[in-house]
């Protein structure tokens, strides 16, 4: 950083940033962002020095926690030796990364297609699929998001999607297990699976011959946290399987640990035939996606051309990050702690909604879970985003930092959090909530 950045206020780094620079998802003349400029562990700082509890690992990929030393080491030490290199030559830390995704990745999912980030992996993945099966069609959910590029948005099914359409040809559409406001009007008592035998009958609908691929997120992120039924994935690997429809998992913000697993996938013991990655592979040190995919899909490759590339597939800072990210999370037990510290979490969640009649309902498994605000329980009407407003300053002013959706608000902390903190943080909400009630 210059000195002469260094000593610019707050206020004048936020001035410098609205005037050069577009913020992402806003209308630009209402922005209001933090000028952040330091963190450590669970916290950041801004440039005024004011500290913030981060409860949603900024967009729930700081996993690790900030400035960890040991990645940063590494990122140091790789800037010293390589910086840059050809996708076409091998390099250690490239070859390293793929040998650690593999051997955390469930079943024969042993290759990997290094990308970006975690919309460009979709896109390859996307890719993979129509060159292996040679059909065309996509599955994809309503309630999802796969990233901002066209093809990735267009398999998105949330209010993003459509201002910007049309998107890449043959994307379709299907319902989402979302219990709380289930779109077949059951309840849990009177669920009948509708949310799979409904995929089977667009698949028949569809024509089998046509569909490559489902795509879904292991568990829904930043749309809310939809947990799916136990039976869920497990029969939908099993549908996919009979009509020959690759299934791909997208793991870009679930994975990693964010559920008490490696991947959401393995909390059901499925094994998809492609998984995608990113946010959590590097903890956002720095951009890096990927696409894992099956033994057979490797093969399939040996002898065909590979219509996929990228300047930047495989770059030798990223995959250095990725390379010690991967190590910290087995070396600090952040997949346990992860476990561990979401069964807290799921006690407290319950204990906060029965104390407050605008939660409507709270959705958790491991380290990733929202709380949904209501008006009204009966009527399930969403909490107006102007109210969530005033909640959301006052979680900013009691220094607590997180993802507010419209009328959700997001428990995301980074995996190395302790009771303590989790407690601590989980008050502050508790309060925010409160001002709702009056």
């Amino acid at each position: 950083m210059s000195d002469q950045i260094k000593e610019l206020t707050a206020q004048e780094v936020i001035d410098l940033n609205r005037k050069y620079v577009f913020f992402s998802w806003s209308i630009q003349k209402n922005i209001a962002p933090i000028a952040i400029e330091t963190g450590k562990g669970i916290y950041f700082w801004d440039r005024s020095g004011k500290r913030y509890m981060d409860f949603s690992s900024q967009l729930m990929n700081l996993n690790i926690g900030y400035q960890h030393p040991k990645v940063v080491a590494a990122i140091q030490e790789q800037a010293g030796r390589l910086t840059s290199a050809h996708p076409g030559h091998a390099h250690e830390p490239k070859g390293e990364l793929g040998r650690l995704i593999a051997e955390v990745s469930p079943g024969d999912l042993n290759k990997v297609f290094f990308t970006l980030g975690g919309a460009d992996a979709n896109e390859n993945a996307v890719k993979m699929a129509r060159l292996y099966t040679g059909r065309h069609k996509i599955l994809a959910r309503y309630i999802s998001y796969h990233g901002a590029t066209y093809g990735a948005i267009t398999l998105s099914g949330d209010y993003r999607r459509p201002p910007v359409e049309p998107g890449i040809p043959g994307v379709v559409h299907v319902f989402d297990p979302y219990c709380y406001r289930c779109p077949f009007g059951h309840t849990l008592q009177t669920c009948h699976r509708e949310c799979v035998t409904h995929i089977e009958d667009v698949i028949r609908y569809e024509g089998p011959p046509t569909v490559a691929a489902l795509i879904m997120e292991g568990v829904t992120g930043s749309n809310g946290i939809l947990v799916p039924p136990d039976d869920y994935w497990p029969r939908l690997r099993e549908i996919t399987k009979k009509y020959g429809i690759l299934l791909i998992a997208d793991e870009v913000m679930s994975g990693f640990g964010r559920t008490g697993e490696w991947f959401a996938v393995d909390n059901w013991g499925v094994v998809p035939d492609i998984i995608t990655i990113a946010k959590g592979v590097t903890s956002g040190y720095l951009p890096l996606g990927a696409v894992i995919v099956s033994d057979k899909i490797a093969e399939f490759f040996e002898d065909k051309y590979l219509y996929l590339g990228l300047t930047y597939c495989g770059h030798p800072m990223c995959t250095a990050a990725g390379v010690a990210t991967v190590n910290v999370y087995k070396e600090d037990s952040l997949i346990e702690n992860s476990k561990a510290m979401g069964k807290v979490l799921a006690n407290e969640l319950v204990n906060i909604k029965e104390k407050h009649m605008v939660v409507g309902d709270v959705r958790q498994i491991g380290l990733f879970s929202c709380l949904e605000i209501v008006s009204d329980r009966q009527t399930k009407q969403p909490m107006d985003d102007s109210k969530m407003g005033v909640v959301r300053n006052k979680l900013l002013a009691d220094g607590l930092s997180t993802f507010v959706n419209h009328n959700l608000i997001f428990v995301c902390p980074p995996l190395c959090i302790t009771k303590d903190k989790l407690l601590e943080g989980l008050k502050i909400i508790d309060n925010a909530i409160s001002i709702l009630e009056g």
